[in-house]
């Protein structure tokens, strides 16, 4: 089972980044051979509908990254109530071609308590390229963001982000199998 996740940030040491890192490995746990697209190390251009990007390795990368997984992971930062950025412009690059029946797990770092708004946001996006929402999603916020900062990310996470990352990564995998199945 091929994951492909996509971290969102165009930070350098993103707490959303270390999330995605994180899931890959309980998700690796879990029977998924997970991949890390890394936003910030390696950046996509602006995306322009008039242009193809065929010459772009970040971009055929990506395509080629997402073409063949059977799941999609999308991790964000919460910038004003929304996605970040770069994830929307790496979105953007992409269409219905890359996401149609594939299930896809959002998830969200945010300074406050909890980032909803851009789960939401994303849910809405995935509907529209034709990718089928997990029933859960992953939200960390306020001081469980803390687990995924600094040199010791993903070493020591709360026990309840810990049940709750497990949770909806097995719904995940669940929906995969199944899809996969036919």
């Amino acid at each position: 089972m091929n994951i492909a996740i996509i971290a969102g940030s165009n930070r350098k040491q993103a707490s959303s980044t270390k999330l995605s890192e994180y899931v890959a490995g309980v998700l690796g746990k879990k029977g998924g051979d997970a991949r890390v697209f890394d936003l910030y190390q390696q950046p996509l251009p602006m995306y322009c509908p008039d242009d193809a990007y065929d010459d772009d390795r970040n971009v055929v990368e990506l395509k080629e990254l997402m073409m063949k997984c059977d799941g999609i992971v999308l991790a964000t930062p919460e910038y004003h109530s929304s996605i970040s950025g770069a994830l929307k412009n790496a979105l953007d690059h992409l269409n219905k071609d890359y996401f149609s029946g594939k299930p896809v797990l959002v998830m969200s770092s945010s300074g406050g308590a909890v980032g909803v708004s851009c789960l939401q946001h994303m849910q809405g996006i995935v509907r529209n390229l034709h990718g089928i929402n997990s029933p859960e999603w992953i939200s960390i916020g306020g001081a469980q963001r803390q687990s995924f900062e600094g040199e010791r990310a993903g070493l020591e996470v709360q026990e309840d982000v810990d049940l709750r990352i497990h949770r909806a990564c097995d719904l995940f995998v669940s929906l995969v199998e199944r899809l996969r199945k036919g």
